[in-house]
């Protein structure tokens, strides 16, 4: 297991997250910025649509497939994994992982878009979409959306299943020596209660439980950040500096490159906020919305929320924190977090505990639609029941093991995902860039498909 950890971990530095993919992701990020006029421009006006009721054709709301998006996209990444980008490679990584989100706002309002734009009705008449469908409707590669979803399903048990659960698991145990077996057998019963009522079920229960935890962890961090408000002005010094020059961090960052801080930020950010992998789209194809760029303005919030927002919160937390405690071991990412976090009496470990179990819980239920959708563009509806119940038993066994080696296997198939789905933005920004200008540049956000189609 040791060298299939080793293994996996040299294909992601040297490979799949190496100075390509880099570039690749950022390229298509800076790409799609700049082809749509800086997109990120809308971001209130997308924020105020989100809460809109629209009645059009679709499973679920607006706010609904949005909040099922961030219940996914909030997870360990904005936790546990920020703490992994600092812890190797040094603060500046915080700074490579809000830029990621930043620009990424425009790669995920595109995704919106293109699974709005050639999602379809199944045999039960729910709708299917995301990059599976664009590259099959949109470019006739289905050959590429099957790999796509392939991808998805595999990728499902890692970054969306078995890593969150482990996450919730181990920091009960840490914190309240609560056994793991219990654990896993409580969330495992909490998950099939969910998941088994298809996706009205998950959204109803991410659209209370996204708005609690995200305001409950951003007051926590608030609190933390006025108790260390003597560093926070030095904190972000240094998180700008040791973006371009990582030795400034001094200590043990001083084997940090420029290139680890932003391949460990890059890799955390997409993480985090999923935006080119491709995964949020195939619940935005489920929204119930008037046309393809309205429900694009509202997806590309979640960026906004889980990386501008809450990541770069947690990152100016740790560094603070690593600034005014020099007793801090920020070697690892999780004992990094929980240091800081215990430096609040009394409230900063509860924070940390309800914030991570239900940043990870809900991922789990975000995830679990993502890999049955997945699932079913490759196998039919037959296939649902069957999924359900190993993803039941996958929350269960990812939080008694060791996931060092999932992890690692994560961040392959999140690169394997991207990869299919960073082609298709490419290759249909031309109907991006028309679907944008007919409905956004042209004032007709209200309009409905059928209408112009009339």
């Amino acid at each position: 297991m040791e060298q299939v950890t080793k293994f996996f971990e040299y294909i992601n530095l040297h490979i799949f997250w190496g100075v390509p993919m880099i570039l690749l992701l950022l390229g298509v990020h800076i790409f799609l910025t700049i082809l749509l006029k800086f997109p990120q421009r809308k971001i209130f006006k997308a924020i105020r649509l989100s809460f809109k009721k629209d009645d059009s054709d679709g499973d679920v709301s607006q706010f609904g497939a949005l909040a099922t998006a961030l219940a996914a996209t909030i997870g360990t990444g904005n936790i546990v994994g920020v703490a992994t980008a600092i812890s190797l490679g040094g603060p500046g990584a915080v700074l490579w992982c809000w830029l990621t989100g930043v620009f990424g706002i425009a790669t995920k309002y595109s995704e919106g878009l293109l699974a709005v734009k050639y999602r379809y009705k199944t045999s039960d008449g729910k709708m299917l979409g995301g990059p599976m469908c664009a590259l099959e409707k949109g470019l006739k590669m289905k050959w590429l959306g099957i790999l796509f979803a392939f991808f998805t399903v595999i990728a499902s048990f890692g970054i969306g299943c078995t890593v969150q659960a482990n996450s919730i698991s181990t920091m009960l145990y840490e914190s309240f020596h609560f056994p793991l077996m219990i654990t896993g057998i409580v969330l495992s019963i909490l998950t099939a209660a969910v998941i088994f009522f298809g996706v009205k079920g998950i959204a109803k229960i991410c659209q209370m439980l996204v708005p609690f935890m995200a305001i409950f962890y951003i007051l926590g961090c608030l609190i933390i950040l006025i108790i260390n408000s003597t560093y926070v002005d030095d904190a972000l010094v240094l998180i700008f500096k040791s973006a371009f020059n990582p030795s400034a961090a001094g200590g043990g960052f001083v084997g940090a490159t420029i290139m680890m801080a932003a391949r460990y930020g890059i890799a955390r950010g997409l993480f985090s906020n999923e935006s080119g992998m491709g995964s949020a789209p195939i619940i935005a194809a489920a929204a119930k919305t008037r046309n393809p760029v309205r429900q694009a303005l509202v997806s590309s919030t979640g960026t906004f929320w889980d990386t501008v927002v809450v990541c770069a919160m947690t990152g100016i937390v740790l560094v603070t924190s690593i600034i005014a405690y020099p007793d801090i071991d920020y070697s690892n990412g999780s004992t990094l977090t929980s240091a800081a976090f215990a430096k609040l009496p009394y409230f900063g470990t509860p924070i940390l505990v309800v914030g991570l179990f239900t940043f990870a819980f809900s991922t789990i239920l975000g995830w679990s639609y993502y890999g049955e959708r997945a699932l079913e563009y490759l196998g039919g509806k037959k296939t649902i029941p069957y999924y359900r119940i190993l993803w039941v038993i996958a929350v269960f066994v990812g939080s008694i093991i060791n996931v060092t080696l999932i992890w690692q296997i994560s961040d392959t198939m999140n690169a394997l995902m991207a990869l299919p789905n960073l082609i298709s933005l490419i290759l249909l920004s031309g109907v991006i860039y028309k679907e944008t200008k007919k409905y956004l540049w042209n004032g007709n956000l209200d309009e409905s498909i059928k209408e112009f189609e009339q």
